[in-house]
């Protein structure tokens, strides 16, 4: 299961009732912050998520929209004393923004308390555990080193207990055996595979994040039957030399997107002030109904099997002007 927390949804400025882009997606005890707007401190704080383990940091790309909260942050951090260490993962154009920001503006060239890891993206698998993992993808944006995220679960047979006490087996390190794939024989000389005492796979949810993108047609392979597919929609189709202008995408082509990629489910986000919420959720589901505009606080939850819910924000949202 994936739980999504947005902290900042506006684009490129901040807007009265968005912040500048930052998310955290929650898997198990990890916590990943996906990119780090101005102000995203404070968004933290009133999320309720607080700062506990919030020590891996990734990167879309490094325009300062994006970046220029982890000053703050890293400054927190560093006298904070409960992160032990911090792991910020972005293309090269970003981590050597993100080098200058922290060292010679943070802590002006001193040594920091604590390690802060700066690592190098690169296309493919970034990060594993027994229940999922994560890789990056190249995205096309303004300049080079942009990147999107994949967080997959593992497949998963669950252990039918009652069977397993049917069949006798012990209740000991054999049945980890079988959970695992493996056959075991038994002290009477019985043969057990792991089809007789696990139930139907259960499919493991795919989540993928899409920063600032320019175009669709490279990611489709990437967000290919997605349960959950978050990525921008900064104009509206009546906008869209100018989006292909600025290296980024409509509503229609997000949501052209998700339909032809097989996505369950779409969320926008880094939405422009210039319209209103309802015109790009309108957009957008004249294509793919099962499309939602992404707001501050905004608490989604993705579990296994492919189940998105919307969890009601807490502490609420500001009503929007347009609603």
């Amino acid at each position: 299961m994936f739980e999504i927390f947005f902290l900042g949804t506006s684009a490129s400025a901040p807007a009265i009732h968005r912040g500048l882009p930052s998310c955290v997606i929650l898997a198990g005890e990890h916590r990943f912050m996906i990119d780090c707007g101005e102000g995203t401190q404070r968004q933290l704080l009133r999320s309720g998520l607080g700062y506990k383990r919030l020590n891996k940091i990734l990167l879309t790309h490094g325009h300062l929209d994006h970046i220029l909260g982890l000053g703050g942050l890293i400054s927190t951090f560093v006298h904070w004393g409960s992160i032990e260490e911090i792991e910020i993962w972005g293309g090269k154009p970003a981590l050597d923004r993100v080098e200058s920001l922290i060292y010679q503006v943070v802590l002006r060239d001193e040594r920091p308390p604590i390690p802060i890891h700066l690592y190098d993206l690169r296309d493919g698998r970034m990060f594993r555990t027994k229940e999922f993992d994560v890789s990056a993808f190249p995205v096309t944006h303004r300049g080079g080193g942009n990147f999107g995220f994949i967080f997959q679960e593992f497949d998963r047979s669950p252990f039918l207990a009652d069977k397993a006490e049917a069949l006798g087996i012990p209740n000991n390190a054999e049945r980890g055996k079988l959970v695992r794939g493996e056959s075991i024989t038994l002290a009477d000389g019985r043969l057990i595979t792991p089809d007789m005492v696990l139930g139907e796979t259960i499919h493991g949810a795919k989540l993928v994040y899409v920063g600032d993108t320019g175009r669709i047609e490279n990611l489709r392979p990437h967000v290919q039957n997605a349960d959950a597919l978050i990525i921008e929609a900064t104009f509206l189709e009546s906008e869209a030399e100018e989006a292909k202008a600025y290296g980024h995408i409509t509503a229609h082509q997000a949501a052209t997107l998700a339909l032809e990629s097989g996505v369950k489910a779409l969320i926008l986000n880094h939405i422009s002030g210039r319209y209103r919420e309802r015109d790009i959720l309108n957009e957008a589901r004249a294509i793919f109904p099962n499309a939602y505009v992404a707001r501050d606080f905004d608490h989604f939850m993705l579990k296994r099997g492919g189940e998105l819910h919307k969890i009601i924000p807490t502490p609420p949202d500001e009503e929007h002007d347009d609603e």
